[in-house]
């Protein structure tokens, strides 16, 4: 791998792993995109190249791969004005299906990418298999639990050529939103798939937790974003007073007709990711996605640039933000006003 090759400059200005926001490119839903900085006559003769394989489409993965894109570019540019490389891209989506992204990872390793970025947990796993045997490293994003998914060692210290960014998210303070629109909350429905880990380990954290608070769980689980209206209507018909959803790229799939389907029956939604809230969900708190996909981008040049993934801590981006969705609101009568838990104020999107 091509590294050191990024100035001082650049690293000084790009690589402080600072969140500050930068414009969205547009989204893709082909299956294949690729992109880099514009070309200019001082760019260097060399360029790293970057792998960027999305496990599917859907709005909370859509944003990070926009956001890994746009601050790829704006780092590459950066770059070329100090008289360092490029940074070239390629996006994959493999469309939820596991051969598709083996084969694509596959594809990144023979093309001899510099680093592959993987968005959700089964792309990570995928591309970790892929790199074996190689020194190719990874920077994945929006892994809930590494350590589970043996993607990492520890979050301190991955230990393996592979570190990233992970979307865990504190289900305690999702639960107080649930009982401060209602506090006699007594039973809780949770949808989630049973093959995603990241959404198996967010309910099994969640579980004791209701039971200290008295809170019955009634779960549905799908296998494909076709069954998310059933599943539903499953929880509805077993009492469920408020719906939660965990961070589960099948039902984020479904996640229109899902808060479609419990509006009309009265019961709020609560979601682990800010965009399934723009797309219906009552609220949460937690992790902004498109601050997550830029610290991704980040962190990848920062290996680029040689640090050592082995050694480079997961970063856990929890800044504690609630969003609500407001017209959801007006529509079950809550007082939005009620999620305003810190007294700091939530961000608001129809």
């Amino acid at each position: 791998m091509k590294k050191n090759r990024l100035f001082a400059a650049f690293t000084a200005a790009a690589l402080a792993l600072s969140l500050a926001a930068c414009g969205s490119s547009p989204a893709s839903t082909a299956s294949t995109a690729s992109g880099s900085a514009p070309a200019s006559a001082s760019a260097a003769a060399e360029s790293f190249k970057v792998g960027i394989v999305q496990y599917t489409s859907h709005s909370s993965l859509d944003e990070i791969c926009n956001a890994i894109q746009s601050e790829l570019t704006s780092l590459s540019e950066e770059s070329l004005a100090a008289g360092g490389p490029a940074i070239q891209f390629e996006v994959q989506n493999g469309q939820a299906d596991t051969a598709t992204l083996n084969d694509i990872c596959k594809l990144f390793v023979s093309d001899g990418v510099d680093l592959i970025i993987p968005i959700a947990t089964p792309a990570a796993t995928a591309a970790a298999a892929a790199v074996q045997g190689t020194d190719i490293p990874l920077v994945y994003s929006a892994v809930t639990d590494p350590v589970g998914a043996q993607l990492a060692d520890s979050m301190e210290a991955p230990g393996q050529n592979i570190t990233g960014t992970s979307d865990y998210i504190d289900t305690n303070k999702i639960l107080d939103l649930a009982l401060a629109a209602n506090p006699e909350l007594k039973t809780l429905g949770l949808i989630y798939n049973l093959g995603e880990p990241n959404s198996v380990t967010t309910i099994a954290n969640m579980k004791p937790v209701l039971e200290e608070k008295g809170i019955t769980a009634v779960e549905s689980t799908v296998t494909n974003a076709g069954e998310v209206q059933l599943a539903t209507q499953n929880l509805l018909a077993q009492g469920a007073e408020a719906i939660f959803v965990p961070i589960d790229n099948t039902v984020a799939d479904g996640m229109a007709v899902l808060a479609t389907t419990a509006i009309e029956a009265g019961v709020p939604v609560y979601t682990a990711a800010d965009s399934m809230v723009r797309d219906g969900g009552l609220a949460t708190t937690g992790v902004n996605y498109t601050k997550l996909g830029q610290l991704t981008a980040q962190m990848a040049v920062d290996i680029l640039n040689g640090a050592d993934p082995a050694a480079t801590p997961v970063q856990v981006l929890n800044d504690g933000i609630t969003t609500v969705n407001t017209t959801t609101a007006a529509a079950l009568g809550i007082d939005p006003e009620i999620f305003d838990l810190t007294g700091e104020g939530y961000i608001a999107v129809e």
